[in-house]
């Protein structure tokens, strides 16, 4: 039952909305399109046998491929779309020599086979794989070829076809060889992978509870399985030599709930080696009971590298912390390369075979730095320290390191560090982007109602005075397998949150980001806490610590606080506005999980509520749609109708609610977008009208006592 005073609060503040006079606030100092100017670059990555790195570069929506050559590293768009029209690019790789590159155009198709077409393109989309020649004097238009796994030499390419793996010439666009296929292993393939000398492709066939690790000869004389067993064997990789390949072994079980897994296996997991002709196996590696003993996967087309001084290098969880450990591929002792409180994101084997570039947050949780480290070395080596946030690096043929990097007041860019010079490929930010003015966050911990320490950035708007009191807003990030951090993201989606959080310091707004519990970044009994998400909800104590700790802030107006999100942050927003309604006056939920029970069947198609009725109503009462009843705060709903990771539904059926609920709410939806935007003008969209919700119900809300008779009007 909402209350007489809350409902009447609400109609006032919306009459306010529409009539009043705003609040005294700071008058913004930059648009919303200044401070999302900057392109965003992404897929970083570097040819073998020279000094020659590519990206994908998102320029407001013009996603285009750059390239930079060494030792100057200049960079140079090779492609030309210049429109904002949806249409991602993904899978790039560049040629060993640097000759040509592949990327592909284009989104995966959905279940009905649809591809995306947010910009509703008359001709609809098609996902296409193009090939984009190299020439330094020329250049070429990009021609369509099809994708796959180059060989060492580069002169052949390997994919999988109609549930074949098949191999052929290199690409080129015109007419060639056909594919040629090799292997037709029952339920497909996936996971190409080269031997050294170019002869055998090993690859994983996946078959529901379990895995084969496959091993076929490039000449179509047959495979064969290596060491095949009752477990899930993947991640292939070759030794130097080409004679033994060594692979991830894990169990099938179920987790408590599905998509919801416990922090520790039954039976951890193990690297297991075998002979490539003769398949016998050995284990060289099993983890330990307990912490860690469940694999957890770091970024990065490598769970496992097979180092030139014979050393596998895998990431492992042991003492709580995903860091990087070595074993001697013969067996022995496992040996810790990356001491310390931290986790590891990315990692990359240089062209050497022996050199290791990678990014965690050691020795600065809330942001990320780039590190080199070999087998043998006795401590990695810092590359990047400082106050910014670098990420996702990779290394040339001549060992320069190149990665991607942003800073609290810089939006991200590609960078290389050449020797002791750090140098920039795609040039200045535009001048429109608004440095100068930006805040910089500081990173603040807090308890959330249990006691556990919660992490969070904290924008204070530059003109704040003392003694002065600001309407405050929440954010709570996605994922939940996300940390948000203090500077601009690594993610686009987040990259563009930052952004936005930004500007709503800028209109006077106090923001606190919030990295609450099941996210990275803290450690594994962090990530996998105690009944999270469908398993309990426990993250909604750290929504209530981190509104409570905003209420006791001098500078934050306590009945001016809202709350906003995507995806896993839109589920916390929505949990916010159910469980404590009393704490906020707003929120924003941009396509929000609001009933688990259909959430997961998303990600997990076999999962069917009816059978298991105990687990379906764990997961409900842990929804927001089961104390929607409680719900009587303002909320604009953002969501898009081809979303492939959050069902439209999940709005539908909350506007629903709301709606005979008399709760006021607007929705905001794009038909044909995807779960991330792949519009700019939808990102645009999204946010000018966050920013107009929370004006209207922070800003502008009337003084409380204020009597208005008429019912607030809800829905659109």
């Amino acid at each position: 039952m909402r209350s007489t005073a809350r409902t009447t609060l609400l109609a006032a503040a919306l009459l306010a909305g529409l009539t009043g006079a705003p609040r005294p606030v700071t008058a913004q100092t930059f648009s919303l399109e200044d401070v999302m100017s900057a392109p965003f670059p992404d897929a970083l990555v570097a040819a073998r046998d020279v000094d020659l790195v590519a990206w994908i570069s998102n320029d407001q929506g013009r996603r285009n491929v750059w390239i930079a050559r060494g030792p100057d590293y200049v960079g140079h768009q090779v492609t030309a779309w210049s429109d904002d029209d949806g249409q991602e690019l993904t899978g790039l790789e560049v040629a060993h020599d640097g000759s040509y590159l592949i990327v592909r155009r284009g989104g995966a198709p959905n279940r009905q086979g649809w591809s995306p077409t947010p910009a509703q393109d008359v001709d609809g989309a098609e996902r296409r794989t193009l090939r984009i020649d190299l020439d330094a004097t020329s250049g070429s238009a990009p021609v369509e070829v099809d994708w796959g796994v180059l060989s060492p030499d580069g002169a052949q390419i390997a994919r999988v076809d109609a549930g074949r793996i098949v191999v052929a010439p290199t690409p080129t666009g015109e007419a060639g060889d056909d594919p040629r296929p090799i292997a037709r292993p029952r339920s497909g393939a996936s996971q190409l992978t080269w031997s050294p000398d170019g002869r055998h492709i090993a690859f994983v066939s996946s078959r529901g509870d379990h895995a084969f690790i496959g091993v076929a000869a490039v000449d179509g004389s047959g495979f064969r399985w290596l060491a095949a067993s009752v477990t899930r064997d993947t991640d292939p990789v070759w030794s130097p030599d080409g004679r033994e390949i060594a692979f991830l072994r894990r169990w099938a079980g179920e987790p408590t709930l599905p998509f919801f897994e416990q922090p520790e296996s039954p039976i951890p997991f193990s690297v297991v080696v075998a002979d490539a002709e003769s398949g016998a196996a050995r284990t060289v590696f099993s983890a330990d009971p307990g912490a860690g003993s469940r694999f957890s996967s770091i970024v990065g087309p490598d769970q496992l590298l097979w180092t030139a001084d014979g050393h596998l290098v895998f990431p492992w969880e042991k003492d709580g912390w995903r860091r990087l450990w070595a074993v001697p591929a013969s067996g022995g002792e496992a040996r810790l390369l990356t001491p310390g409180a931290h986790e590891i994101q990315h990692m990359r084997l240089g062209p050497d075979g022996r050199r290791i570039v990678f990014d965690s947050n050691r020795d600065d949780i809330d942001r990320k730095h780039v590190w080199s480290v070999s087998a043998t070395d006795r401590e990695p080596s810092a590359l990047t320290p400082g106050d910014g946030v670098e990420w996702a690096p990779v290394l040339t043929a001549s060992g320069d390191v190149a990665f991607l990097g942003s800073g609290a007041r810089m939006a991200a860019r590609p960078w290389v560090l050449s020797g002791s010079e750090r140098l920039a490929p795609q040039g200045a930010l535009p001048n429109t982007f608004p440095s100068e003015r930006l805040v910089t966050p500081e990173a603040v911990v807090f308890p959330a109602t249990d006691g556990l320490p919660i992490h969070g950035q904290l924008f204070l708007p530059a003109d704040l005075e003392p003694g002065e009191r600001r309407p405050a807003v929440l954010f709570f990030h996605g994922g939940s397998r996300r940390q948000m951090l203090l500077g601009f993201h690594n993610r686009g989606y987040y990259h563009n949150a930052y952004a936005f959080n930004q500007y709503l310091a800028s209109l006077g707004y106090i923001v606190l980001a919030v990295n609450y519990r099941s996210g990275v970044g803290y450690g594994l009994d962090f990530r996998e806490a105690t009944n999270y998400g469908a398993n309990g909800a426990s993250e909604v104590r750290d929504v209530i610590g981190s509104a409570l700790y905003l209420r006791g802030r001098d500078d934050v107006d306590p009945e001016a606080i809202g709350l906003w999100g995507g995806s896993y942050g839109g589920y916390l927003t929505a949990q916010g506005l159910v469980h404590a309604p009393e704490l906020f006056a707003a929120g924003v939920d941009v396509h929000g999980v609001h009933d688990w029970n259909v959430g997961i069947q998303n990600f997990r198609p076999d999962y069917e509520p009816e059978n298991q009725p105990d687990l379906a109503e764990r997961a409900f009462e842990s929804s927001p749609m089961s104390r929607v009843d409680r719900w009587e705060d303002p909320v604009l709903l953002i969501h898009g109708d081809d979303d492939r990771n959050v069902r439209f539904s999940e709005t539908v059926d909350l506007a629903r609610a709301l709606t005979l609920q008399g709760v006021p709410h607007n929705v905001l939806v794009f038909p044909d977008e995807v779960h991330g935007f792949l519009l700019h003008e939808n990102w645009l969209k999204a946010y000018h009208a966050t920013a107009a919700h929370f004006d209207r119900w922070l800003r502008n809300r009337p003084p409380v006592g204020n009597q208005v008779g008429e019912r607030p009007p809800v829905g659109n």
